[in-house]
């Protein structure tokens, strides 16, 4: 394997912190503005792509910006196969997710959208920067700055609902990670002398294995991004943001870089052959496992539909971490490749509510009751969405639930198969009543919004039905993040 020192990584993260400054320049010129994000989104995305064929033929991209800011703890950057398939990812949803913004913002005809746009983008640089961190103290330094920019965008509505809900989303976030995820640094850099990552684990066979055990319980406490219960009320309360904050929350930034930086912690400060050893994987995949159950009961209970995704988005995270806690070869490629096949199926149910919202003005399941012939395009890759959630073939999510269950089987624990089957069984049932609804029931008359009123709006149908194919081609070829996934666990 060769190591090759190239700015690429520095430059898929300044892209779109450069793009944030052209959409504040243009502020006053809506048409140059948006144009701003889907260049900057392009760039970015070409800018991970000409990596790709470098971290194929085995080697890693390395890229020192600061040496000197803490004696021997620089800040820098390295691409590999896990960072490039949570950068592929991101880079190209949220192409996506910006054209489908501008339908939305400018349909609903929302305030300070040059500051959304512009927040928008320093969220994608610092997703990057937590994808192409070479260690621990980079990592959390972009996990920070996630948390704060991503802020104005929960609170965007500006509404007392908004404010609170913001507020616990900070809260939750800052507060986990200054009290846990710093202090199992700290740790870390004390028993280890080094917070690189490194494809073996950073920790000798010597260390206090009690030690260890904390410093493994403190980085899941602290990584709140990843809504493991009891850490995960903040995301439903983030839910008061407009549509496409919900999409970037739930797919493309916040919470995927919340399980990616767990799964990073498992495979290159950990490594496999230490946690096997501390025996704490099996407990913890008890712990998500909880987490899937309850958050899809939770689910079945609520009429909101964005709450509903936000309780089915809880439960899918944990699918991720479960994988990886698996510590067999096929338990571990499912959680990686959940990371990409989540992302694309869930942003598509999001689009979805969005443009159920802006189109019919409906938020809650209840009220969809023949929306499918008003909105098919809509309705038709929500159903194509539900379906890679719930695991049916030959949409994504079926390939990722597949190397799930075998990879509990390889694993020997026949109690996360029955865990795997009976959430199945729970996303069916919460999902499948909403296209049900939506195309064989009779519409339900609202004299403020009539039915014959309802047009879909084509800036927001085209990036969902994308998406809603992109989740059905991945689902029929997943060599490529199923290569990235295995090159991460060889």
């Amino acid at each position: 394997m060769e190591v090759i020192h190239s700015i690429r990584p520095l430059l898929a993260v300044l892209v779109s912190i450069l793009g944030a400054f052209l959409i504040l320049a243009s502020n006053k010129r809506p048409n140059l503005r948006e144009f701003w994000s889907i260049a900057a989104g392009v760039i970015k995305l070409l800018i991970v792509a000409s990596m790709v064929p470098v971290i194929f033929a085995g080697n890693t991209i390395e890229y020192t910006l600061f040496d000197t800011l803490l004696p021997g703890l620089p800040i820098k950057f390295r691409v590999d196969a896990f960072g490039l398939l949570f950068a592929s990812t991101a880079s190209l949803l949220w192409i996506f997710t910006s054209i489908y913004s501008i339908g939305y913002m400018r349909s609903h005809k929302e305030h300070a959208q040059t500051r959304y746009f512009a927040c928008f983008a320093v969220a994608l640089s610092s997703v990057m920067g937590i994808a192409f961190s070479a260690n621990l103290l980079t990592m959390y330094l972009f996990y920070e700055v996630l948390s704060f920019v991503t802020y104005p965008l929960v609170s965007h509505a500006e509404t007392p609902e908004a404010l609170a809900g913001a507020k616990k989303y900070i809260v939750y976030l800052l507060g986990t990670s200054k009290t846990f995820f710093l202090a199992a640094m700290v740790l870390t850099y004390i028993v280890a002398g080094t917070l690189d990552f490194s494809s073996k684990g950073v920790f000798s066979a010597t260390a206090e294995p009690t030690i260890l055990v904390i410093i493994f319980i403190l980085f899941l406490a602290g990584i709140a991004k990843a809504a493991i219960m009891p850490f995960h009320n903040w995301l439903p309360a983030a839910m008061v943001a407009p549509t496409p904050v919900s999409a970037l929350l739930h797919a493309v930034a916040v919470v995927k870089a919340g399980v990616f930086s767990i799964l990073r912690i498992i495979f290159f400060v950990f490594g496999i052959e230490m946690l096997r050893s501390l025996n704490i994987a099996t407990v913890a995949t008890y712990v998500v496992s909880f987490t899937i159950i309850t958050a899809s009961i939770i689910a079945l209970t609520k009429d909101n539909l964005k709450a509903r995704l936000a309780y089915s988005t809880i439960s899918q995270l944990s699918y991720i971490i479960l994988g990886a806690l698996l510590l067999s070869p096929s338990g571990m490629v499912g959680g990686i490749i959940h990371i990409a096949n989540h992302a694309f199926s869930k942003i598509t149910l999001f689009f979805c509510a969005g443009s159920i919202y802006v189109a019919a003005h409906k938020t809650n399941v209840s009220q969809l009751s023949g929306i499918g012939k008003k909105m098919p395009w809509t309705m038709a890759a929500f159903f194509i969405a539900s379906l890679s959630m719930i695991g049916i073939p030959p949409v994504a999510g079926f390939v990722s639930k597949w190397y799930l269950a075998v990879g509990s089987i390889e694993a020997g624990n026949y109690i996360i198969l029955i865990v795997l089957l009976s959430s199945t069984v729970l996303n069916a049932a919460y999902f499948l009543p909403i296209t049900y609804k939506a195309f064989f029931e009779e519409p339900q008359e609202d004299p403020h919004h009539p039915h014959e009123a309802i047009k879909e709006i084509p800036l927001m149908v085209i990036p969902l039905v994308l998406t809603a194919i992109g989740s059905v081609i991945i689902g029929l070829y997943p060599d490529y993040f199923i290569a990235l996934a295995k090159e991460v666990i060889k």
